[in-house]
């Protein structure tokens, strides 16, 4: 009998190239091949990629070139790179980094199994031509549900998953539903609501090399649902590049507002929540339904960027410090306890020192749980990239520099605000050292801190328990808790 073919998965980058690894790791498992957790222990190691900024990128290479000096050491015979760096650059990636046996693209993504072969085997898979895939489908959105370019996460309309899936496979739900073997153990889990992106921030290559947007079916993404509930999740987090859009090329925009509630009861399932949120395009009626709905986390993961106003339209994008003001005292106001994160670039072309200390204010009165700021730098393709006005790198670093303490300073008092209150926390971890480690609804996996559990009520907890807790103390964005009923209001 042959020997067993073996594959690693190393995965980078955010929530939704795991989605697609674990779409990766469905497929070979579908073929036959057993999935290994260490490079080391396996035939061939596939790096999924990040090809969305400088450091990000740098990580891929680093990723890469560390599984290719495992070739020729043990078992490991090739290297091969997936995921957004590989589509996005393809050929240039591969004659620049000969440590990887091939450059797959998305495209590649349905055959993966027999692509691997042919690597393993000491043949030649030339590496894909970008291409950007905006083109690849219809201008008007209700035309792209039929298309048969190859999306991540989404599945292949043409291919039939085998009638018997080897068991913790996801079966195939629907003809765009894709196989699926999870990666790890834990009680969180990632759906892909849709993929690619219809905006066109000046800063942003995303949608050059994940294509336009084409949201899932409601049903798949139930079905996703309710299977990864069986696999033992309590939390899932509905990811994509802009949550806000969904449905629009489903014939109705305000789609997402009724699959949550949908979502929230299948059975097993704890905690919901939605990442990615567009501020521009942030509805009345889906505020009400992420802050009034049972088992949907009232978290809001909101794309601001900027505040100053000149340089959020350079930007192309739209907003001001006191519409975004409004808007957080409008989420406030359903509920007052809501998480809220996002995301600022400092030293973008023609921020002048009025726009930076505009940028401060508007992060002074905030009050945001979870802040990422993160320095300007030109992305290949993209439309500031040819702008003029850029600041010198030095000066970047400079307001990086300054706006990060502040940005600390600031999510930590944000925590502090939150001590004496209660929280509902999702046990991620039990560990001898560390202790009970689990996360409160403001908090997202990775990102946004964590609650460590204390006191006799940690008893007997195990990941995957949802519990009532008091935060009793902050450590900058963390929080200490201590698991107990909550306290009967006196007559």
């Amino acid at each position: 009998m042959p020997e067993r073919r073996t594959v690693a998965l190393v995965t980078l980058g955010c929530a939704r190239n795991e989605v697609d690894s674990e779409e990766l790791a469905g497929r070979l498992a579908a073929d036959g091949w057993d999935l290994v957790h260490d490079a080391a222990e396996a035939d061939v190691a596939v790096v999924n990629t990040c090809g969305f900024v400088e450091a990000a990128k740098k990580d891929s290479v680093d990723a890469l070139l560390e599984a290719g000096d495992l070739k020729g050491q043990g078992r490991t015979q090739a290297v091969v790179a997936v995921g957004c760096m590989a589509e996005r650059y393809g050929k240039e990636l591969s004659d620049a980094l000969p440590e990887a046996d091939g450059v797959l693209g998305f495209d590649d993504y349905a055959d993966i199994s027999g692509r691997l072969q042919t690597i393993l085997s000491g043949g030649v898979h030339a590496p894909h031509t970008p291409r950007d895939r905006r083109k690849l489908l219809p201008i008007t959105p209700a035309e792209r549900q039929d298309s048969q370019v190859a999306l991540p996460g989404h599945g292949d309309a043409l291919a039939s998953a085998p009638a018997d899936l080897p068991e913790g496979l996801a079966p195939a739900s629907g003809p765009r539903a894709p196989l699926r073997r999870r990666l790890d153990t834990g009680p969180v889990a990632s759906v892909k609501l849709a993929s690619g992106c219809d905006r066109r921030c000046s800063f942003c290559a995303i949608p050059s090399f994940r294509g336009s947007f084409v949201s899932r079916r409601p049903s798949d993404v139930l079905g996703e649902t309710r299977w990864l509930a069986e696999q033992g999740v309590k939390e899932i987090m509905l990811v994509s590049e802009n949550n806000t859009s969904y449905g629009k090329d489903l014939g109705d925009i305000r789609l997402l507002e009724t699959l949550l509630p949908e979502l929230a009861a299948v059975d097993g399932i704890e905690r919901v929540r939605v990442s990615y949120l567009q501020p521009a395009e942030l509805r009345p009626g889906l505020i009400d339904v992420l802050a009034g709905t049972e088992k949907v986390a009232p978290y809001f993961d909101l794309s601001f960027q900027h505040a100053a106003p000149a340089v959020l339209r350079a930007m192309r994008r739209f907003g001001d410090t006191e519409r975004f003001w409004e808007l957080l005292e409008t989420i406030r106001s359903k509920a007052p306890e809501a998480g809220v994160r996002s995301n600022f670039i400092v030293g973008f072309p023609g921020e002048s020192e009025a726009d930076f200390a505009e940028l401060e204010r508007f992060l002074t009165g905030a009050r945001l749980d979870a802040i990422g700021v993160f320095g300007y730098s030109d992305e290949d393709g993209t439309e500031a990239a040819g702008y003029p006005g850029k600041l010198d790198p030095d000066a970047v670093a400079e307001r990086l520099a300054h706006l990060t303490p502040l940005a600390e300073e600031l999510t930590a008092q944000r925590a502090e605000e939150r001590v004496g209150g209660r929280l509902s926390v999702l046990v991620e971890r039990v560990d001898a050292e560390e202790g009970v480690i689990g996360r409160a609804e403001h908090q997202a996996p990775e990102t946004d801190g964590q609650v460590l559990l204390t006191g006799s009520g940690c008893a007997g907890l195990v990941p995957g328990r949802m519990v009532e807790a008091k935060a009793v103390a902050a450590e900058g964005v963390d929080l200490v808790a201590e698991p107990g009923p909550a306290e009967e209001e006196a007559p």
